[in-house]
């Protein structure tokens, strides 16, 4: 036991003679210490603000279409381009009280997508201008949860959201082309949920802007009692979203909540069976999360990569640096062996003083940017994927450690591979440049 403790004082004791000594010399620690700070500040930075950029578009994306599961008919999502509302929930009040029952840790809410032609008549009733459109029934009117969610106030142009029956928000893109002016009566020509033709008069209350050209050429949105009457949907919905309460995406719990209520509720036999979804298990939607998931530390990968080859550099010119003296160190009794932990040591201490100091100053910077982050409004303004308006970093468990790969790692292997370099040279040799 006395060995033991004397060993441990022995190996503390020289750990705190190294750092001393490097802290001392500015020469053999300063640069070290800078090079690996900057590449550790910039690795945690890029992965926070990579991390942010890929769950702000999986969570602008389930909450304007996808929610982290959905809730269709059989049919409805063998179909699910076609937006069949001949397929519908039927009974949707019924489904939503035993689906909040079910999961009341979950966010419900119902929807219908609908496709139409949008008439506007002139002062004589007849068709003056004409638009395809892809609609949306949303809750407008009853509560404000949808319109949050959605993010549609930052959206609105001009006029107002929906506050009495039979009004709608339209884009300010088809509001141009079509010609029209806040108050003007449109007529939506659409299917109803029986197959047949339905018409239905509605009233500009609002235009609205998303930045997405493929959103901006033809959306309108309405309540959805009123596209339920509209449609001849009554007590029925296209689809029924759910939103993990206070938490991001989670793949593995989606998927799982999914298997549990289609085991339960789903029957192969009957199309108009209720089916849950979760994100990633819809069309186009796998790919999106699978590359959000993994392209990340990818980038990160390759950034680290890069930075290790810098770092490393920088310990082998160190070492090298040092030939002269290693020699007087052999010179004067010490062996190779002492020599070599000696180096590695030093090394793995610049590395973690680096990495510390690196990391630190990498969350002070993305910080702001988690909280505040960047208007990306004109840039996305010609952008085909659902984006968020502002960029946002995202500080996550992964983000305190990430850096440490590049700051300590690279710097011992550095260490290593300067340490062997030494270790092959024959002492006269050390001795003859200690002269020199």
């Amino acid at each position: 036991m006395e060995k033991q403790h004397k060993n441990k004082s022995f190996y503390s004791s020289k750990w705190a003679f190294l750092l001393t000594g490097l802290l001392r010399d500015k020469s053999r620690s300063l640069l070290p210490i800078i090079v690996v700070s900057m590449g550790v500040m910039i690795t945690v930075f890029l992965q926070s603000y990579m991390s942010g950029i890929f769950s702000d578009s999986i969570e602008t994306t389930a909450k304007f279409s996808t929610g982290h599961v959905k809730v269709t008919t059989q049919a409805y999502k063998e179909n699910l381009s076609q937006l069949p509302n001949d397929y519908a929930i039927v009974g949707i009040k019924e489904v939503l009280k035993k689906l909040k029952e079910s999961y009341p840790d979950i966010i419900w809410t119902d929807r219908i997508q609908f496709g139409g032609l949008l008439d506007a008549p002139d002062s004589l009733g007849k068709t003056r201008s004409q638009g395809n459109v892809m609609g949306m029934g949303i809750n407008l009117i009853s509560n404000d949860d949808e319109i949050n969610r959605m993010d549609l106030k930052s959206k609105l142009l001009t006029g107002h959201f929906p506050t009495k029956k039979n009004e709608i928000l339209i884009t300010n893109e088809l509001f141009r082309k079509m010609n029209l002016k806040l108050g003007d009566r449109v007529t939506l020509i659409s299917n109803s949920m029986y197959g047949d033709m339905a018409m239905y008069n509605f009233v500009i209350s609002g235009t609205i802007h998303f930045g997405t050209s493929a959103l901006d050429k033809g959306l309108i949105l309405a309540d959805i009692e009123d596209v339920r009457q509209a449609l001849n949907m009554e007590d029925a919905a296209g689809e029924v979203l759910g939103f993990f309460s206070g938490s991001t995406y989670n793949n593995s719990k989606a998927i799982k909540i999914s298997n549990q209520y289609n085991t339960d509720n789903s029957k192969k036999s009957d199309q108009f069976s209720l089916t849950m979804s979760p994100m990633s298990g819809i069309a186009g939607m796998d790919f999106m999360i699978a590359y959000s998931e993994n392209a990340q530390f990818i980038i990160i990968f390759i950034f680290v990569f890069a930075m290790s080859i810098v770092l490393w550099n920088a310990g082998l010119v160190g070492g090298l640096r040092r030939y002269g003296e290693f020699g007087l160190r052999l010179a004067i009794g010490e062996n190779k062996h002492e020599i070599y932990r000696s180096l590695i040591v030093e090394a793995l201490l610049v590395g973690l003083i680096g990495s510390f100091i690196g990391t630190a100053i990498g969350l002070v910077l993305s910080w702001p940017m988690e909280h505040f982050g960047i208007d990306a409004r004109n840039m996305m303004r010609n952008s085909n994927m659902m984006m968020p308006s502002i960029i946002k970093a995202q500080i996550s468990t992964t983000t305190f450690f990430i850096g440490f790969i590049p700051g300590v790692f690279s710097t011992v292997i550095g260490a290593l591979l300067a340490g062997i370099g030494i270790y092959k040279r024959e002492t006269a040799n050390l001795f003859k440049e200690l002269e020199g």
